[in-house]
């Protein structure tokens, strides 16, 4: 599963680059005046592609390619995606760009951008604003609206409709920039995976609040059912090195137990954005922090533990509880059935707080990344031919259709022994790894009402359903049955724009001070009420200035 990560750290790096490299702002004017309005959307030429589903005949383009892995002779040149691609829809590559990572090709983009060195047709962007911001900036890209309206497929406009605050990221000035790519809704979602054996042994019931969980956390330690003395038992598996609210080990629920989101923009009760790191709740989640740790709920080592290590310690058998999301079975939970026999584990719902406050992070509103269009495009509305093919075909391909089983014979899917079949142990020189330009086609919601159709019992029918079946554990099907039980309480991260100006300039500071203040009170080094403090110099330093801004964006992107 690729995921694209913003980093406070990164966008700050990215945004000094493009004070540097881009001047004041006014690269657009730099750069020639910007064309949003694209000479072909609707030319003869697009309105006989779109009717025909292909064209006819074939044009060329120019897009991002990363690097995948190819198979049966295939090169980044010549492979069964890009034959398919021009029999299917009459499109081919001519000038794309083959990054070799995902660094590289970062450094190509913010190269060009200050040059003005002429960027493909079709340029991917991931979740990145500053990035985003910069390739507006840049004059080399047309707002989509028009082209939008008149070439989305169905499925995505509905999508957007539904979350307009997808657009918050890629609107400037009233415009859309950016075509989104869609991915699945909820996948990140926090839930706990507890050691169902430990509970079994114990005769433990679904803890319901914060309460609820700190027996348990006492009872795996101190009554530890595979024998392990307290000193060897660090209940609650937790990353505090960098990000809290992050993807494993993370701490959102515990904050969503006192009504705030850490690390996170949040609206208040007025409808006004505001940092959840410093609402009153977070001095009340570091207490109970503070007091797990000197229990020795927690390791010591939290601190130095990423997401990663964080997952050592439970599957080493060492901790009862891991935060994470749907798809622990697939990975690391796979460790802890190997490392201990007999462990059993399962998702279980996040805990109320002691007023009955419940939440957690949801910072996908089912995009992943998104596509750029050059302003010289011949063929801006091809993206969308093709985009609108997969999510027709692809995404939850019909029974009978070519698509059943896979996207292409002999390579994610074969017939073996009679029998068509997925399973890349059966498969020589097994790949699905295709180059898509707009990475696989997914339908937002679809894997999680799968999850839990599987999860109730019913029988799989389609065949995506059938996919699902085969591939996720039964403790996926229903960890996702879990996650969509506790769909309301999710708090979603309203800011989405690039850094602003006085981010750039003291994001930095204000951030260190954070994680030094709180992991000094989880670690006992300072007072809970030394956040009272934190939260004065904060607001002084910056904050109160970069809520404004932050606010100030939010009102000019959601028109609210």
């Amino acid at each position: 599963m690729i995921k694209f990560k913003t980093w406070w750290s990164l966008l700050m790096v990215i945004a000094l680059i493009t004070i540097t490299a881009c001047g004041s702002g006014d690269t657009a004017s730099d750069n020639g005046s910007k064309d949003d309005t694209p000479a072909t959307v609707g030319s003869a030429e697009a309105e006989a592609a779109f009717a025909k589903g292909k064209y006819d005949p074939p044009i060329e383009f120019s897009s991002v390619l990363m690097p995948k892995k190819y198979v049966q002779g295939d090169t980044k040149e010549n492979n069964v995606h890009d034959r398919w691609m021009l029999e299917t829809l009459g499109m081919k590559h001519k000038d794309t760009w083959y990054p070799a990572n995902d660094d590289q090709y970062r450094q190509k983009l913010q190269l060009a951008i200050a040059s003005g060195e002429k960027l493909p047709d079709f340029v991917s962007v991931p979740t990145n604003a500053v990035l985003t911001n910069q390739l507006i900036d840049s004059g080399q890209f047309i707002a989509i609206d028009e082209l939008f309206d008149k070439y989305a497929s169905q499925t995505l406009k509905d999508h957007a409709a539904a979350h307009p605050e997808l657009w918050y990221p890629f609107t400037k000035d009233g415009k859309k920039y950016n075509m989104p790519i869609m991915e699945y809704t909820d996948n990140d979602d926090t839930l706990l995976w507890l050691r169902e054996d430990w509970m079994e042994k114990l005769n433990l019931e679904a803890p319901k609040t914060i309460a609820d969980l700190e027996n348990i956390m006492d009872k795996f330690k101190n009554e530890n059912p595979d024998g392990l003395s307290p000193d060897k038992v660090f209940p609650l598996a937790i990353s505090l090195k960098n990000n809290t609210n992050t993807w494993m080990g993370q701490l959102d629920w515990l904050f969503g137990a006192y009504g705030t989101i850490e690390e996170q923009w949040n609206k208040d009760a007025n409808g006004n954005l505001e940092y959840g790191s410093v609402n009153p709740g977070a001095k009340q989640a570091l207490a109970k922090l503070a007091e797990w740790m000197n229990k020795g709920y927690i390791h010591a080592d939290s601190a130095l533990w990423d997401e990663g290590k964080s997952a050592e310690s439970w599957t080493a058998g060492k901790a009862g509880i891991l935060p994470g999301a749907n798809w622990v079975p697939d990975w690391p939970a796979p460790d802890l059935l190997k490392n201990v026999p007999g462990s059993k584990y399962k998702a279980y719902p996040v805990p109320a707080g002691p007023d009955g406050k419940i939440g957690t992070k949801w910072q996908n509103s089912g995009v992943n990344a998104s596509i750029m269009i050059n302003k010289d495009a011949k063929h801006p509305e091809a993206i969308f031919l093709y985009y609108n093919y997969l999510l027709d075909n692809l995404a939850n391909p019909a029974a009978g259709s070519e698509y059943e089983y896979g996207f292409a014979k002999g390579y994610d899917w074969d017939i073996i022994d009679g029998q068509p079949t997925s399973d890349k142990e059966k498969i020589k020189d097994f790949s699905n790894e295709f180059p898509f330009l707009t990475g696989p086609a997914r339908i937002p919601d679809l894997y999680m009402k799968t999850l839990v159709k599987l999860a109730n019992g019913e029988k799989p029918e389609t065949p995506y359903e059938k996919q699902m079946a085969e591939f996720r554990k039964p403790e996926n099907w229903y960890a996702g049955k879990v996650v969509m039980s506790q769909i309301d309480i999710r708090k979603q991260n309203y800011f989405t724009g690039a850094a602003t100006p006085t981010m750039v300039s003291k994001w930095n500071l204000l951030r260190q001070s954070e994680m030094e203040t709180f992991n000094k009170i989880i670690y006992g080094q300072l007072p809970v009420d030394a956040f009272d403090q934190f939260v004065a110099n904060w607001k002084s330093n910056g904050g109160d200035q970069i809520t404004q801004e932050v606010n100030e964006w939010f009102k000019s992107v959601s028109g609210k």
